[in-house]
This record gives C-alpha cells, structure tokens and sequence, in this order.
C-alpha cells in the first residue's frame, strides 16, 4: 500500500487525475472502474483539462460504475448515469457504448445484478477501480453489516442515506430506497485499486480501513488484503493516522 499526501482537495484531486492518467497512457484500452460523488469530481475536472490538451486519449477505454439506484432512469439528473455523462463523458473522447453503470431500470434485481457481473467478466475484468471512502467505511453501496457481499448485489439504502438524498427530490416518495451495487469480490479482482480521501470527516473510516481490524463492520478495510492499493488523501483524512505515527 502507497500512501500519497495531498495539501488540499485540488491537490488531492490533481494527484489521484495523475495516477488514473498513468493507467490510460500504459494501457489505453484500459477498463476503469469509476466512482460518484463529492470525492472524484475533481478528478474528472483534471483529467477533462489534460484531454482537452492533448495529454490523454479515452478513446479505447471502457469503464464499469460501482452503483446506481434502483428505479432511476439514466435521463434523471439524480442518477449516476447522468452524473458520469455531466462530470466526465460528455467532455472526452470515451465510447459511451463503452461505459457501463447498472441499470437502474430493470426491476428484477436478480437479472440486473447478474447482467452487470456478466457485463465485468465480459470486459475482462477492471485494470484500476477508483474508490470513495464513506465516514463509516462504506466502498460503493456496501454499508458496515454483517458480512461482506461478494457480487453486485440491491441494497436497501439506511434511513440516513435516503434522508440525506431527500434534498435531491420533491417529495420523499421520490427518493430511491434501494440501489445496485457492484460487491467486494468484484472491487477486490480489480488489478489495482485508487482510493481517495478529503476532509477530517473521513479520518476516522481512513484510519480504521488502513490500520484497523478486517472486517465486515468496516466495508474498506478488506483493502488491506488487495496487493496493489494506492491511497491519496489530504492532511484531514489522514489526522488520526498521523497522530497514531503511522505515518
């Protein structure tokens, strides 16, 4: 495991556009596994600037998303699909035939989750997966329980989750309750896995996935048992880690 220090969320971001860029340029037809939310977006700004310079070519690249919510169409602007297609596909060169998020339509949550592992072997399984990291140690939709789900796999999403989407949405009808998500086994086969970090908010889950205990109470802490992790994080994330000298 390499753990890279960013200054800053842009520093972070710029960092981690670095060693995603390293990965198309080595294997341009290269499948990346793709992550949401707050975290990546950065990311995408950094590796949109360096196509739109020349510097990389998605052209030949494929990509395969952790998640989606169950029941939202690729068109509604709170789905991940239109999430990747507004943050990073629509602004270089990828085959969007190419790029793969769960399909949040299929109401068959055992034909959606079996299609979307077929679709992974198919592509010949993931060269880098980008990871978030959840305050409580979730990667993907796979939320601290019990044990660890191997495949893609529906969720029923916690209260907090769906009270914390509700802004999103007119009504809490509205708000999804389920979601497909990509399972450990499939995050684990990935070749190389990038995880990032921003903000003391995360320093806690950081700490315990890094250093702590393996187990199903902390979803990112099976990491430790990947050969080919790199983390990048900020000062924030990584507090705990520094004050215990790990670092």
């Amino acid at each position: 495991m390499i753990i890279y220090t960013g200054k800053d969320y842009y520093d972070v971001s710029r960092k981690a556009a670095n060693i995603m860029s390293a990965q198309i340029i080595m294997k341009p037809n290269a499948v990346l596994g793709l992550a949401t939310g707050s975290t990546p977006v950065g990311m995408y700004k950094q590796l949109i600037e360096w196509y739109k310079k020349g510097d990389l070519d998605f052209s030949q690249i494929t990509s395969v998303n952790l998640d989606e919510y169950k029941g939202l169409s690729g068109n509604n602007d709170q789905s991940y699909r239109y999430f990747m297609n507004t943050n990073l596909f629509d602004h270089v060169n990828i085959d969007k035939a190419r790029t793969y998020v769960p399909n949040g339509l299929e109401e068959d949550s055992e034909k959606a989750c079996a299609d979307y592992n077929e679709i992974i072997r198919s592509v010949g399984g993931i060269d880098m997966q980008l990871l978030g990291i959840g305050g409580n140690g979730h990667i993907g939709f796979n939320e601290p329980g019990a044990a660890f789900e191997k495949e893609t796999h529906c969720v029923d999403l916690t209260e907090s989750t769906i009270k914390a989407n509700a802004r999103f949405f007119e009504t809490m009808d509205d708000v999804p309750k389920q979601a497909y998500t990509m399972g450990i086994k499939n995050i684990m086969t990935a070749k190389k896995i990038l995880l990032v970090a921003a903000g003391e908010a995360k320093a806690d889950a950081l700490y315990k996935s890094l250093y702590g205990p393996i187990t199903p109470n902390v979803p990112a802490s099976i990491l430790q048992l990947h050969p080919d992790v790199t983390v990048v994080a900020d000062e924030g994330a990584l507090k705990l880690i520094r004050e215990k000298g790990l670092l």
